[in-house]
């Protein structure tokens, strides 16, 4: 006997542990790159309700009041996709982790999403791609002119 709910125990607990989460995110977490200050950046995070019924969000929950989520207030049919909008307001420069912890009616553990980025300086984010551009073709047009001038001695020795 002890056997028996011991077993049904562990079916149950494992059970759990592998349960499927209502709502399947294609990302939970994305990558800003650099963003420059004061622009606000926004992603959108796109879900399917995998259930066999209708979900709903009870809430989404920023870290703090620099991130902004927006979510679907009604119930999201079974098998319907949906989009949280996650807007980071981009005021502080360097480097941000921040976290929207979603919550869903009926499910006790939360799906947490996370973006993350750096903040520059405004005035230097386009100066620094340039210089990006810059290197990256005067790397190219060096790499010609090298082979060119190799080809130039390649030409002089056979004559």
């Amino acid at each position: 006997m002890k056997k028996v709910v011991f077993l049904l125990i562990a079916v149950l607990g494992v059970s759990t542990l592998f349960a499927q989460k209502p709502l399947d995110f294609k990302e939970t977490k994305y990558s800003f790159g650099k963003i420059k200050q004061g622009v606000p950046a926004t992603h959108v995070f796109t879900f399917t309700n995998v259930s066999d019924k209708p979900v709903v969000i009870e809430s989404a929950v920023a870290g703090c009041g620099c991130t902004t989520p927006e979510y679907p207030k009604g119930a999201i049919a079974k098998g319907a996709s949906n989009d949280i909008k996650v807007t980071y307001n981009a005021a502080a420069m360097g480097a941000f982790t921040k976290q929207v912890t979603v919550k869903i009616v009926g499910e006790q553990d939360p799906i947490v999403l996370n973006i993350e980025g750096e903040v520059v300086d405004a005035a230097s984010a386009p100066a620094a791609a340039a210089a990006t551009t810059t290197t990256n073709t005067s790397s190219v047009a060096a790499k010609t002119k090298t082979k060119t001038t190799t080809d130039k001695a390649k030409t002089k020795t056979k004559q």
